[in-house]
């Protein structure tokens, strides 16, 4: 599938509503859905007479033909960095280096204004979108200084993402998770965050094992949270080292008891790849006492880990031991990963090859799962839920055919309404057609 190119602004008309779509392949049935506005109303066996109604330059209710097409979820990503997507080329860092990441990174955003950001993150944000993903929680970073004579602030990321999620609205649900520098003095991250959360950031995010002090860090970017009553997501233990201080059991006891009403997340855990099996029952018995789930992101880990350890959190034992796992796509076209397609069935091969998940376990992790951790109700083809689903033309039916192909052929529904279409054509001029 060809990404978009960078656009300007996009349409912000409201997207065409639909009465539902026909003749999709669901679990092995031919089937109708129909849409009761934002949440599917019911699926029943396909009927032949349903015909096509769609014109996509109307917005009244129609019925649209996708025989030939399967039906899954619309895809989510839980773990995501717009700002800093595309910019691989323009930062020019290490190969494979998390500190030459973080560093080049860090040298280079200083130049980056408010509208460059979002050029970038409106780029990667139709992408995935085209691809099927309608909802991302976005790690934004918070900057450690202003640019002298641009007008930019600490916060222009975070402003640019805000600003991104207000055009989108209606086709992507967009979290922001303010990315505290590690390097902030832990006195001062309770007024960063209070700007952050002003400039339109969610939940307070950071990244305490790169502080020089790991768990006094953990401690002031949960105190900000409490301080600021809003939830916390935070990259946690990005390391393979066994001998490094772990955040995880300080984060876990610090959220244990907060209420259900407010969101906490733990993304990378790379360094539980390398615990001893009692050491991982030890602290699965801590996530589900803090009812904290777990984001793989095993694009970035299996790039940036030492090449002797994958680095990817262990999902199957989390699983057994009760802990709520996702996936999400983490660094696109950046210098944490100078590839990635914006697409989640990526991200679900990924897991298939390099995690060892069935393929329905993987395609579960960057859809259902991926929703439950960000939050939201749940989506896909059954009645009552929302009407967020990936349609793609396939002529293979189970999880495995859909991540191998990966189609190119994509329809995107978000709240009821058509936000994406993608057709391919191939063409073999050279080919002559068997008798």
């Amino acid at each position: 599938m060809t990404a978009p190119a960078v656009p300007g602004t996009p349409d912000t008309s409201a997207p065409t509503r639909l009465a539902g779509v026909s003749g999709v392949r669901l679990a092995g049935e031919t089937v109708d859905i129909t849409f009761d506005g934002p949440v599917v109303g019911a699926v029943r066996p396909h009927d032949p007479a349903t015909t096509d109604t769609t014109d996509t330059t109307d917005t009244s209710a129609s019925m649209l033909d996708l025989r030939g097409y399967s039906v899954l979820p619309a895809t989510a990503d839980p773990h995501a960095h717009l700002d800093k997507s595309r910019s691989w080329d323009l930062v020019n860092p290490p190969v494979g280096d998390l500190p030459g990441a973080v560093d080049a990174w860090s040298s280079a955003s200083a130049r980056f204004s408010q509208d460059d950001i979002l050029t970038r993150a409106r780029g990667t944000a139709l992408s995935m979108l085209a691809a099927g993903t309608t909802a991302v929680r976005s790690h934004v970073d918070v900057y450690s200084d202003a640019v002298p004579g641009t007008g930019a602030d600490a916060f222009r990321g975070i402003r640019a993402v805000h600003r991104l999620r207000r055009e989108l609205e209606g086709m992507m649900t967009l979290q922001i998770v303010a990315l505290i520098p590690a390097s902030t003095p832990d006195a001062l991250i309770t007024d960063l965050v209070a700007g952050a959360l002003e400039a339109g950031a969610d939940l307070v995010g950071g990244a305490p094992h790169l502080a020089a002090d790991p768990l006094a860090q953990t401690d002031a970017l949960v105190d900000a949270a409490e301080a600021h009553a809003v939830g916390c997501d935070l990259h946690i233990d990005e390391f393979t080292d066994l001998t490094r201080a772990q955040t995880i059991h300080r984060y876990a006891e610090r959220v244990t008891g907060w209420p259900g009403s407010l969101d906490r997340a733990a993304g990378h855990c790379c360094r539980l790849s390398g615990m001893t099996a009692a050491e991982l029952d030890t602290t699965a018995v801590e996530l589900r006492a803090a009812h904290m789930p777990v984001i793989a992101l095993p694009a970035t880990n299996l790039y940036l880990q030492a090449s002797d350890s994958r680095g990817i959190a262990p999902l199957s034992i989390l699983r057994r031991n009760g802990v709520r796992v996702a996936a999400g796509g983490d660094n696109i076209a950046d210098p944490f990963n100078p590839t990635g397609r914006a697409d989640a069935l990526e991200t679900a091969a990924l897991l298939v090859t390099a995690a060892h998940q069935t393929p329905d376990q993987a395609l579960d992790l960057v859809t259902s799962h991926a929703r439950a951790v960000m939050g939201l109700p749940p989506a896909g083809p059954t009645p009552g839920a929302r009407a967020e689903l990936l349609c793609v033309r396939t002529t293979g039916t189970s999880a495995a055919s859909l991540i191998a192909a990966a189609p190119s052929d994509r329809v995107v529904i978000s709240a009821g309404r058509l936000v994406a279409r993608t057709t391919s054509t191939t063409t073999y001029p050279h080919l002559r057609p068997s008798a």
